[in-house]
């Protein structure tokens, strides 16, 4: 399916096979395709590039198709990783956090920190956690696989 070329982002970049490799979803994804292009949001005298994943529903271009900043989509890539990095060693403290310390990273970016914690303010946060901590688990292949891939890339890139 040929992502669309005539609406307010102009895909430059594309992966029109998106679905076929989204994860547990891959062959019966609404995700149809990936982009990075000149943003919707663009104004006159000013040209910002975003990722955009595209959804279709069967029938017609959906409207939760989401596009974010690049470096939105970095920074999501960053918490994954770091979450991911945290349950790792997260078995060893009884309720997987600390309810007097939730936050488990600060990682400096542009002169501050994205600060990396666990929702203590989710009321179900001691469920909610352990059913994370089980997802992770179950897609361990599925990410390692892209996490893999985004580190050798980023090793030919020179970081």
């Amino acid at each position: 399916m040929k992502i669309p070329t005539n609406l307010k982002h102009k895909p430059v970049i594309v992966s029109e096979d998106y679905s076929s490799v989204d994860g547990r979803q891959a062959y019966e994804s609404d995700a149809k395709g990936l982009s990075l292009g000149l943003a919707q949001w663009n104004e006159r005298g000013r040209v910002d590039i975003s990722a955009k994943v595209w959804r279709h529903t069967g029938e017609r271009w959906s409207r939760q198709s989401e596009e974010l900043p690049l470096h939105r989509a970095l920074d999501l890539a960053i918490l994954i990783c770091r979450a991911k990095l945290y349950f790792d060693e997260a078995y060893r403290l009884e309720k997987l956090y600390d309810p007097d310390n939730p936050v488990i990273d600060r990682i400096g970016l542009q002169g501050d920190a994205m600060t990396v914690a666990v929702c203590t303010e989710n009321e179900m946060i001691d469920e909610d956690i352990q059913l994370f901590r089980q997802a992770l688990a179950d897609d361990g292949e599925l990410i390692g696989e892209r996490l893999h891939t985004l580190a050798r890339i980023l090793r030919e890139m020179g970081y």
